[in-house]
C-alpha cells in the first residue's frame, strides 16, 4: 500500500485549550510548568489520534506555543541583540519576549505566512549573525512521541525558506546579503540532523514552501548546494523536502534534482503540474501527493483524487508513493465531531483536520482496492448534493453582479476634488487623530453577546447594554481629544464573522477555530452560496454613536477583499465572481450608512495583499479584480463622504500602484513595529492621497511613550505631505485590555498636538 500521511496538525486544540492556557501564562495565573503540561497533553492527543486513524506517517515539531518560524529562530539561536540573551538553551520565556516585546524593548516584526491569515515571526539578520543550536524541542517532541508509542517525523523550516522569509535590520550595512549567512546556518542543520538520526529518526520533512515563489538563480543554487550538504550530513536518515501553497514551475527541475529521499508537491494549488511532474520525476524516490486540501473545508471528490493517484501509482509505484493533505492542516478547524449545529446535508459537504485525515487513509485504503466500498459510495453523495443543491445559487444575485458597469467602479471626482469638499465639511484639525475601529473586547462585553446568543438577554436588555458601552467609548474618545471617533465595534464578535452572519450565502460553525498568530484564533465563515445583503448591518450602531458627539464619527465595515480572504470561500466558481457578489452586498451598507449621515466610512483590507497570488506572472489578474471590488464597494457616495481603508502588517511596495488604484481617501497601515518601514512604498510611489502611518504597535502589550511616537511621526514628516498625515494606531483595539489603551491613545494625541504646534499655522484645510 501506499503510504498514508499528513505534513501538520492544529495545534489549538477542539477547545482552544492551547489558547486558554498560553493567555492565563501570560497574565500569571499560570506558570511555566502547567503551560508546558498543556502543551505535552495536546500534542500526545494529537499524536495518538493521528495514529489510531491509521496514518503510517506523523508529523512532530508541528506543535508550537506561537509560530513555527520562531521556534526555527530559538532553534538556530537567532535572537536579535536587543534581547540580551545570555546564550543558553532558549525557552517559552524568551520565545514571548520575542514576539510580544516587553517594557521599552519591542517584539519582532510580524507578517503573513505567504497567501494565508496565518502571520508569523520574522527572523532578523545583521552582518554580524551567527546562529548555534539553542533548543532541543524537536529532539524533546519526538522522544515524546516515542513514549506515546507514536514514531514520527520530526519537521523543520528549510534553510532557504528561513534565509528568505527574514529581514536584515542593520542601520550599519543596510545592504548586508542575508543569503550570504548559508555557510554559517547549514552546521546548525547538519548538528540537527545528525541528532535527530542519534534518536533513531527514519524520516526528517524539511519544508521549502519558497519554492512556490519567483526564485532568483542565487536562490536555487542555495537550495541545491543546501541539500548536498545536508544529504551528505544525514548519514542514513532520510529527507522529505516538502514544497506547498503552489505549483513549482521554473523551479521545478531544481526541486526534483535535489540530492534528497523524497519530495512533496501541492497537488491541489499544483493540479495543473502534476503531469510534468511524473515526466520528471527520480526514479527510486518518494512522491508526496498533497491531495487533499489542506486550506479548504470542502470534503475531497474521491473520483477526482482516484484518477490522479492511480496515473501517480503508474508511475512510482505502491512503495514509493505518500498520500497527503496538500499542506499542513494548521489552516483549518480541528473537528466537525462538536458542530452539533450544522444540518446533516451541509456537514457531509465539509471535512476538518481530523476529517482530512482519515480521508487521507480512506484514499490510501481505496487506491489499494482494501478500502470499504461505502466509503467511497457515501462520498459520491455527498459530492452531488452539493452540486445540486438549491441551497447555492440564487438568480437574482448571479444579475446584478453581471449587470456591474465601468461607470460603477470609480468615483465621481478626482481625489483632489473631493479633499477640498471633504476638509471644508469635517473642519478638523492638522494631523488628525482617529483610531482603526475597535474598542477592548472585554470579557464583560462579549460575556453580553453570549447570554444574548443563549437567550439569557432578550433583544432590548442586550442593545441597551452595547448602548452602555458604546456612550462610555464616546464619552473616553470626546475626554482625551480624538478628532475622528468610532463606535467601538462592542456588538461584533470578529471583524468578518459579524458581517458574514448578516449576509447571505454564509454559514457558521460553533468551534471552528483557526489559529492567526500566537493566541488569536478565528472562527473563519463559510461562503457556500451566492453572497447579498438583505438588510443593513451596522447603520444602527453607527448613527446611535454619530448622536452622542459633535466629532465626526467613520462608519467601520470589513472590506469585499478581506471578508474572502478571511472566510473559507467556496470552490465551485471563480473567487472574482464571489468577492463581486460581497462588494455589492458592501456598497448597499456604505450608501444606508451615508443616508443616516455618517461623514466617514472605513472599509479594512487588511487582506488585500494577502490574496496576491506567489508568482509575479499572476498579479495583475488577481489585483485588477480585487482592486475593483473594492472601487464598487465604496464609490457609490458623495464627493464629500471620505472613504477611509486599513491594511496591516503586510508589504507594500510591490503593489503599491494597486493601493493607490483603490482610491480611498485615506489609509491607515501598520508601520510601529517596522519603524516606518513600511511607509517607504508610499514615499517611493509619491502616493496622492491621505495616510494614516501607525504610531502605536496594538499586537504588543508595551504602552508606547510619547517621545516614541514622536520618532516616528517626525519620520513620517519627513517623507509625507505634512498636510496629508493622520495619527492613528497599527491596527483595532479589540485584542488589548483598556489599562493598556488609555494610556497609549493619550500619548497618540499628546504626540499629535506637540506635532502640530511644532507646524504653527499648518492645519488641515490649506
Amino acid at each position: 500500500m501506499a503510504i498514508a500521511s499528513n505534513l501538520g496538525f492544529p495545534r489549538i486544540g477542539a477547545k482552544r485549550e492551547l489558547k486558554k492556557a498560553t493567555e492565563s501564562h501570560w497574565k500569571g495565573e499560570l506558570d511555566l510548568a502547567g503551560l508546558q503540561a498543556q502543551g505535552a497533553a495536546l500534542r500526545r492527543a494529537h499524536w495518538v489520534k493521528q495514529a489510531r486513524a491509521g496514518l503510517t506517517s506523523v508529523p512532530s515539531n508541528d506543535f508550537s506555543f506561537y509560530d513555527q518560524m520562531l521556534d526555527m529562530s530559538c532553534l538556530l539561536g537567532n535572537v536579535p541583540p536587543r534581547f540580551d540573551w545570555d546564550g543558553k538553551t532558549i525557552g517559552p520565556d524568551l520565545l514571548f519576549l520575542m514576539a510580544r516585546g516587553a517594557g521599552k524593548t519591542p517584539a519582532c516584526e510580524m507578517t503573513k505566512w505567504f497567501d494565508t491569515n496565518y502571520h508569523y515571526i520574522v527572523p532578523e539578520f545583521h552582518s554580524q549573525t551567527t546562529f548555534k543550536l539553542s533548543s532541543t524541542k524537536p529532539f524533546d517532541e519526538f522522544e515524546e512521541a516515542q513514549k506515546a508509542s507514536v514514531t514520527t517525523r520530526p519537521v523543520l523550516i528549510g534553510p532557504l525558506t528561513y534565509l528568505t522569509l527574514g529581514k536584515v535590520q542593520d542601520d550599519q550595512h543596510p545592504d548586508f546579503d542575508r543569503f550570504g549567512l548559508i555557510d554559517k546556518l547549514l552546521p546548525v542543520y547538519v548538528e540537527i540532523l545528525k541528532k535527530l538520526r542519534a534518536q533513531g529518526v527514519q524520516w526528517v520533512q524539511i519544508d521549502e514552501p519558497v519554492c512556490s515563489l519567483d526564485l532568483t538563480e542565487a536562490q536555487k543554487k542555495i537550495l541545491m548546494t543546501s541539500y548536498e550538504t545536508l544529504s551528505k550530513a544525514a548519514e542514513g536518515l532520510k529527507i522529505l523536502v516538502a514544497n506547498y501553497f503552489g505549483d513549482l514551475r521554473d523551479n521545478l527541475d531544481t526541486f526534483l534534482g535535489l540530492p534528497v529521499h523524497g519530495f512533496h508537491i501541492d497537488a491541489v494549488r499544483g493540479a495543473d503540474e502534476v503531469d510534468q511532474v511524473l515526466t520528471k520525476f527520480p526514479k527510486g524516490k518518494l512522491l508526496s501527493l498533497g491531495i487533499v486540501d489542506g486550506r479548504n473545508i470542502w470534503k475531497n471528490d474521491f473520483d477526482s483524487s482516484l484518477k490522479v493517484l492511480e496515473k501517480v501509482q503508474e508511475v512510482v509505484g505502491d512503495d514509493k508513493l505518500a498520500i497527503a493533505p496538500s499542506c499542513s492542516l494548521v489552516h483549518v478547524p480541528v473537528t466537525l465531531e462538536s458542530e452539533t449545529k450544522l444540518d446533516q446535508e451541509f456537514q457531509s459537504w465539509l471535512s476538518f483536520a481530523e476529517e482530512k485525515v482519515s480521508e487521507v487513509v480512506a484514499l490510501t485504503e481505496l487506491l489499494s482496492g482494501k478500502g470499504n466500498p461505502k466509503l467511497l459510495q457515501t462520498n459520491q453523495a455527498a459530492m452531488a448534493s452539493r452540486k445540486s443543491s438549491t441551497r447555492i445559487h440564487n438568480p437574482a444575485v448571479k444579475e446584478r453582479a453581471a449587470q456591474v458597469q465601468p461607470k460603477d467602479l470609480k468615483r465621481s471626482s478626482t481625489f483632489a476634488q473631493r479633499q477640498k469638499v471633504q476638509r471644508a465639511k469635517l473642519k478638523l484639525p492638522a494631523f488628525p487623530t482617529t483610531t482603526i475601529g475597535s474598542f477592548p473586547q472585554t470579557k464583560e462585553v462579549r460575556s453580553l453577546r453570549a447570554r444574548h446568543r443563549k437567550g439569557e438577554l432578550s433583544t432590548a436588555e442586550y442593545e441597551s447594554a452595547i448602548e452602555a458601552e458604546i456612550k462610555k467609548a464616546i464619552e473616553f474618545q470626546n475626554e482625551i481629544g480624538l478628532d475622528m471617533q468610532v463606535h467601538g465595534e462592542f456588538e461584533r464578535n470578529d471583524m468578518v464573522e459579524y458581517f458574514g452572519e448578516l449576509l447571505e450565502g454564509f454559514a457558521f460553525t460553533q468551534f471552528g477555530w483557526v489559529q492567526s498568530y500566537g493566541s488569536r484564533y478565528v472562527k473563519p465563515p463559510i461562503i457556500f452560496g451566492d453572497v447579498s445583503r438583505p438588510k443593513p448591518m451596522t447603520v444602527r450602531w453607527s448613527k446611535f454613536a454619530q448622536g452622542l458627539t459633535d466629532k465626526p464619527m467613520k462608519g467601520m465595515l470589513t472590506g469585499p477583499v478581506t471578508i474572502m480572504q478571511w472566510s473559507f470561500v467556496r470552490n465551485d466558481q471563480p473567487r472574482s465572481e464571489t468577492v463581486k457578489q460581497i462588494a455589492l452586498g458592501i456598497l448597499d451598507e456604505v450608501q444606508d450608512l451615508e443616508k443616516a449621515g455618517l461623514a466617514a466610512i472605513q472599509i479594512d483590507e487588511p487582506a488585500f495583499r494577502e490574496g496576491l497570488p506567489l508568482r509575479r506572472a499572476d498579479w495583475n489578474q488577481y489585483l485588477k479584480w480585487a482592486a475593483e471590488a473594492f472601487r464598487l464597494s465604496s464609490s457609490g457616495v458623495e464627493d464629500s463622504t471620505q472613504i477611509h481603508t486599513h491594511m496591516c502588517y503586510a508589504e507594500f511596495n510591490d503593489i503599491i500602484e494597486a493601493i493607490a488604484d483603490l482610491d480611498a481617501d485615506v489609509i491607515s497601515v501598520e508601520t510601529s513595529r517596522s519603524n516606518m518601514e513600511l511607509l517607504e512604498a508610499f514615499v517611493n510611489f509619491k502616493y496622492p492621497n491621505e495616510i494614516g502611518p501607525g504610531v502605536y504597535d496594538i499586537h504588543s502589550p508595551r504602552v508606547p511613550t510619547v517621545e516614541e511616537m514622536d520618532q516616528l511621526l517626525a519620520k513620517a514628516e519627513q517623507v509625507l505631505p505634512p498636510q496629508n498625515i493622520w495619527v492613528n494606531p497599527d491596527c483595532g483595539l479589540k485584542t488589548r485590555g483598556w489599562e493598556e489603551v488609555i494610556p497609549a491613545l493619550k500619548n497618540l494625541v499628546a504626540s499629535a498636538k506637540k506635532l502640530r504646534e511644532a507646524n504653527g499655522a499648518l492645519n488641515a484645510q490649506t
